[in-house]
């Protein structure tokens, strides 16, 4: 029996150890060579393109040759304006990659001993760089679709008599909202959130190349697909894959996401599920990558990345 990729040395070539050694100079370095890759390392200034600049003694910024604009090296990036050390950034985002089922900020706060506040929000811009990144472009080859519900958990009453049927839209507190998952065959997921599975219909006509054959369960809106792509059925109560047909794949995310929000985060705020969800896709689509790789990939999204309008300055509006 041949092993488990994650149970390989293959898998892990990222050493957190590495990172939290670095000293200041060098993570500035290995950011700068990733963010300026072209240029190997040697600054770019984001007005005018000049490619000469000049260090200042007094600042860690550098100074454009031709327009004189001061630039440090996460100006214009999600991470702009910053007040932490870039090696805890870096630390950040590897700590960030190395949770299989997601990171929460509160353990992130106190591995690198800083607010919460600020690890939550570093979080979601990493979140956010990475979405951001992403292959665009429709969905191709065999595609899976299905749908799962999260948040709105209410508390079943103590005594059986007084207990409700939680199921019924009438016993919901409102807050319940569905992730529907489309996803390639050992290819891309793509994810929404939406108010009910039957939104899935118009993602998958939006997202999905003509021609692809597309998989879902036994829900009756599911049936409108068939004007529009081959379709194949499983009915879950039978079996979890009959004749071709299966879901399994779409499951696998929703088993990874779901662990996050139980084991990981324990609560996701509903605004934020999309964030989650797009975060474990990316997690299911490069879980045979190694971890060193999928560092360098994260990495080269935040600098990539620009200035967020979510999540630049997100506690000061929220304070004010």
């Amino acid at each position: 029996m041949s092993q488990h990729f994650l149970l390989s040395p293959a898998s892990k070539t990222l050493s957190l150890k590495k990172v939290m050694r670095m000293s200041e100079v060098e993570a500035r370095a290995a950011f700068r060579n990733i963010r300026w890759a072209e240029t190997d390392g040697q600054p770019v200034c984001p007005k005018c393109g000049c490619e000469e600049s000049y260090d200042l003694a007094t600042r860690q910024v550098y100074k454009c040759k031709a327009c004189y604009k001061q630039v440090s090296i996460t100006s214009g990036t999600i991470f702009a304006s910053r007040k932490m050390e870039v090696r805890d950034i870096l630390a950040a985002i590897a700590i960030f990659i190395n949770g299989a089922k997601g990171y929460s900020a509160l353990q992130l706060s106190r591995d690198l001993e800083c607010d919460y506040k600020c690890a939550f929000v570093l979080l979601h811009k990493v979140r956010e760089s990475i979405e951001t990144a992403r292959e665009a472009g429709a969905l191709k080859g065999v595609v899976e679709v299905d749908g799962a519900y999260f948040g709105g958990y209410i508390k079943p009453a103590n005594e059986r008599k007084d207990r409700k049927d939680r199921r019924k839209k009438i016993h919901q507190n409102g807050k319940r909202q569905v992730v529907v998952a489309i996803r390639e065959r050992n290819g891309r997921t793509f994810t929404q959130v939406a108010s009910s599975e039957a939104a899935g219909v118009a993602m998958v006509a939006n997202n999905v190349e003509r021609g692809t054959t597309v998989h879902a369960d036994e829900a009756s809106h599911w049936d409108r697909l068939a004007a529009h792509f081959p379709i194949k059925r499983i009915n879950h109560s039978e079996a979890y894959s009959k004749d071709g047909a299966c879901t399994n794949m779409a499951e696998s995310f929703f088993s990874r996401l779901r662990r996050a929000e139980v084991g990981t985060h324990h609560h996701i705020a509903g605004k934020y599920l999309g964030a989650y969800a797009a975060e474990m896709a990316w997690r299911e689509d490069t879980s045979r990558q190694a971890n060193g790789n999928q560092f360098v990939m994260a990495l080269g999204a935040v600098v990539a990345a620009p200035v967020s309008s979510q999540w630049a300055g997100y506690w000061q509006r929220k304070a004010a």
